[in-house]
């Protein structure tokens, strides 16, 4: 396994997250949020922002060959947290679990544990349509 893999495994996860209904965005840990603040300098000149994977942290053990991937993410309003992180859990070891047996030299699936924490709800005011004022005459 390469730091290639590691990679390749955050962007899959950090696709498989964002594409959960619910999902607002990927929260990045703290000692990633002030590497990004460091290097605000940077994004000036032409370095890019924080990547989308940055809510994701994946580790392997070489010696048993598992996965293990955190994923830090901020809900909508809009479901129930419980339903929403179920069901990120649940795409992330999909697409996960799809991606690492492929990489595997004898096609056999290495363990996936995947951890889902929700770092934050936003609250989204809910569109009404505006009130039409009724004349009487």
């Amino acid at each position: 396994m390469t730091a290639g893999d590691t990679t390749r495994v955050e962007r899959i996860a950090a696709q498989a997250a964002l594409a959960v209904p619910g999902v607002a965005e990927l929260q990045p840990t703290l000692r990633q949020a002030l590497a990004g603040a460091a290097s605000r300098a940077w994004e000036t000149i032409g370095s890019p922002a924080l990547p989308r994977e940055a809510g994701i942290h994946v580790e392997h053990t070489a010696g048993g060959g598992a996965w293990h991937v955190e994923v830090r993410c901020v809900l909508t309003d809009h479901r129930r947290a419980a339903d929403i992180a179920r069901d990120v859990r649940d795409h992330v070891r999909s697409a996960v679990s799809s991606h690492v047996t492929h990489v595997t030299r004898h096609g056999i699936p290495e363990p996936v544990t995947i951890v889902v924490t929700v770092t934050r709800i936003t609250h989204t005011r809910h569109r009404t349509a505006p009130s039409r004022a009724v004349r009487s005459r």
